[in-house]
C-alpha cells in the first residue's frame, strides 16, 4: 500500500519550483513518528466496486469549515443533506468543529513544529498562512482515518482543501468523487489583496485548486462564472456541471407592509463586499423621497458599527439595523425593492430568496448574479460600485409601481421553474447515479 507522504508531494514540488531548490534533493519529510499516524489513515485494499443499481446511496458530504455556521455554505449543505434524506439516501456531513478537541490539539502540537522545522530546513523561511493550512490539513485528514470511506458511495467536498484530502484517501478507494466550489479560492484573495501576486501564498493556492479539480471524478458548479477559471486549472467542460442553488420557500407566506411607505431591504453578511456602504450613499442622495422610504438592513458581521456611524454621519433616517434574522421571508414579504449591491460575489442565496417573494431586485453584474437576473426583465442589475446608478435605478423603482411589481412577477415565475430545491435535488441525484453506474466519470 501506497504511504500518504506529508506535506503533500505536489505541493512540495511547486515550493521547491518557488524558492528555487532541487526537487530532487532528499524527500524525506518528517521522522516516522508523525508519518506513522498517516501511514494508519489508508489501510484497506482497493476492491474492484462493480456498479450496482441501488435505490438508496451512501453519500458523504464534507466541508473544510464549521458546519452548522451561519451563511450561504452551511445552509446550502444542510439543504442538500436533509434533500437527499428525504430521497431516501443515507447522508453524512464531516465538518472540523466535529472533531474531538483534545485529539486535535495533541495533533497539532505534534505536526506544527515538525512543520516549522521542514519548511525552514528546506526553504529557509514559511509562510504563516501556508503553515496554517498545512496544519489543517493534516489534522482534518488525520480524524478521517476513523471514518470507513469504503462504505460511501458518493464522496461530495464543498472545497478544494477536502477535495484534496479526500483526493489522495480515494486513491486506496476508487469511489466517485464530486468537487463543488463555493467561490475562486485563490483568485477571490489576488482580487481583494488578501494575498499578493507571485507569492507563496498564491503558488499553494492555486496547486490546492489544481488538485482539488486533478483529483475530481466531476464538478457540480453552482454558477458558470467559475468556469473560465476552473478550465485555467485544467478542467474540461465534459468534467463539469453547472446546477443553480435552489431553496424550498414558504409561499404561504403573503403579507405585505401595513403602511404606505416603500420598504427597501439588503439582506447579507455586514462585510466590505456585499456593498452596503454603497447602499447607504445612493439612499443618502434620495434627499427629496427619504422621508418616503424605510430601510432595512438585515444581517451581522464585523462592519456593523462602521455601517452605523455611516448612517450618523450621512444624516439619513429610517434605516433599521435588524442583526441576524430567522424570519427573512416575512421581511421579504413586506419588502418593496430588494437590493444587493454586492462588490463580490458567487450566487447569493438572499437573491434566490428574494426571487421567490415577488419582490423587484437591484443588483451588480457579479459572479452568477446575472445568470439569475435579467436587466430589466427579472431585475435591475447595475456595476458594481457605481453609487449614481444605484441611485437612478432606487428612484426609479420608488416612483413606479407598476415596474416594481412587473420586475417581482417575473422574478418570481423564473425561481418557481427554476430555483426550487427540487430541481436541484433532481440534478444532483441524477449527476450521482451517473457516476456510480458509469466508472468513467472522469
Amino acid at each position: 500500500m501506497k504511504e500518504l507522504k506529508f506535506p503533500y508531494p505536489n505541493i512540495v514540488k511547486v515550493l521547491d519550483q518557488y524558492y528555487g531548490v532541487d526537487t530532487k534533493s532528499d524527500t524525506t519529510f518528517f521522522k516516522q513518528g508523525v508519518k506513522s499516524i498517516l501511514k494508519e489513515l489508508v489501510t484497506r485494499k482497493k476492491v474492484n466496486n462493480a456498479p450496482l443499481k441501488k435505490k438508496s446511496l451512501s453519500i458523504l458530504i464534507t466541508t473544510f469549515w464549521d458546519y452548522p455556521h451561519t451563511g450561504g455554505l452551511s445552509n446550502y449543505i444542510t439543504a442538500l443533506r436533509d434533500g437527499l434524506r428525504n430521497l431516501g439516501h443515507q447522508v453524512d456531513v464531516i465538518a472540523p468543529n466535529q472533531f474531538p478537541e483534545e485529539k486535535v490539539s495533541k495533533i497539532r502540537a505534534q505536526i506544527v513544529p515538525e512543520l516549522k522545522q521542514f519548511l525552514n530546513g528546506r526553504y529557509g523561511t514559511y509562510s504563516s498562512k501556508v503553515l496554517q493550512s498545512m496544519r489543517l490539513l493534516f489534522v482534518y485528514e488525520n480524524m478521517l482515518k476513523y471514518i470507513d470511506l469504503e462504505k460511501y458511495d458518493i464522496l461530495h467536498a464543498q472545497d478544494l482543501f477536502t477535495a484534496n484530502i479526500l483526493g489522495r484517501l480515494n486513491e486506496a478507494h476508487g469511489k466517485p468523487l464530486i468537487y463543488t466550489p463555493h467561490g475562486m479560492f485563490t483568485y477571490n484573495r489576488l482580487k481583494f489583496n488578501r494575498i499578493e501576486k507571485g507569492s507563496v501564498e498564491e503558488v499553494y493556492y492555486e496547486e490546492m485548486e489544481r488538485k482539488a479539480v486533478d483529483y475530481a471524478s466531476h464538478i457540480i458548479n453552482i454558477t458558470d462564472s467559475f468556469i473560465p477559471q476552473l478550465r485555467k486549472l485544467g478542467a474540461s467542460m465534459k468534467k463539469m456541471t453547472t446546477i443553480h442553488t435552489g431553496i424550498e420557500y414558504p409561499h404561504s407566506i403573503s403579507i405585505r407592509k401595513p403602511h404606505d411607505k416603500i420598504v427597501i431591504s439588503c439582506v447579507a453578511r455586514l462585510g466590505p463586499r456585499k456593498g452596503q456602504q454603497d447602499l447607504l450613499l445612493a439612499i443618502a442622495n434620495l434627499k427629496n423621497i427619504t422621508e418616503d422610504i424605510d430601510v432595512l438592513i438585515i444581517g451581522d458581521g464585523d462592519m456593523r458599527e462602521i455601517l452605523e456611524k455611516q448612517v450618523e454621519d450621512l444624516r439619513v433616517k429610517n434605516v433599521y439595523f435588524l442583526g441576524s434574522r430567522d424570519d427573512v421571508p416575512y421581511l421579504l414579504s413586506i419588502t418593496d425593492i430588494f437590493v444587493l449591491p454586492t462588490l463580490n460575489d458567487s450566487l447569493p442565496l438572499s437573491i434566490i430568496e428574494a426571487m421567490h417573494s415577488g419582490t423587484a431586485i437591484i443588483s451588480t453584474y457579479c459572479g452568477g448574479i446575472p445568470e439569475l437576473i435579467q436587466h430589466n426583465e427579472t431585475g435591475i442589475l447595475i456595476n458594481p460600485g457605481d453609487v449614481n446608478e444605484l441611485t437612478k435605478q432606487l428612484e426609479y423603482l420608488i416612483n413606479s409601481k407598476t415596474n416594481r411589481e412587473r420586475l417581482g412577477n417575473n422574478a418570481f415565475a423564473y425561481a418557481q421553474k427554476n430555483l426550487t430545491l427540487k430541481e436541484m435535488l433532481s440534478r444532483i441525484e441524477n449527476k450521482y447515479y451517473q457516476l456510480t453506474y458509469d466508472e468513467g466519470g472522469k
